[in-house]
């Protein structure tokens, strides 16, 4: 049977981060895309296309993720988006999610996922299935 997309995807994550040894790659300009707000991330989920998000605080766990994720985000590219979250800058996006250790990864396929663990709002004035943290 034929691994789905997403198996090979974490796979890939997997062995990507037991074997990464360290040495430079040449990967070309970042795909990793930095959170900036909640609507731009609604709005890169509604273009249709998974994404994973990396929910990161600096550290050294951190700056090897960052290769790895790099990697990963030049290999998938463009079927699947990349990126980062620094949580001590956006701590109420980072709240949402209900973890407590970091770094964490989670994939979301659909706008609707951004709003599945805690009480949101949508507002009208954003882009559909826009929504945002009532914290």
């Amino acid at each position: 049977m034929e691994q789905s997309f997403f198996d090979r995807m974490i796979t890939h994550l997997r062995s990507s981060c037991k074997y990464y040894t360290g040495y430079p790659k040449d990967l070309g300009p970042s795909r990793v895309i930095h959170f900036k707000s909640e609507r731009e991330f609604v709005q890169l989920l509604q273009q249709g296309h998974p994404v994973v998000v990396a929910f990161t605080i600096r550290g050294n766990y951190t700056k090897h993720l960052d290769k790895v994720l790099e990697e990963a985000a030049v290999e998938f590219y463009p079927n699947v988006k990349f990126m980062r979250v620094e949580c001590p800058k956006y701590p109420g996006f980072c709240i949402t999610r209900q973890k407590n250790e970091y770094p964490f990864i989670e994939i979301f396929h659909s706008p609707e996922q951004v709003c599945n663990f805690s009480l949101f709002l949508f507002s009208p004035s954003t882009a559909p299935f826009a929504c945002f943290g009532l914290l």
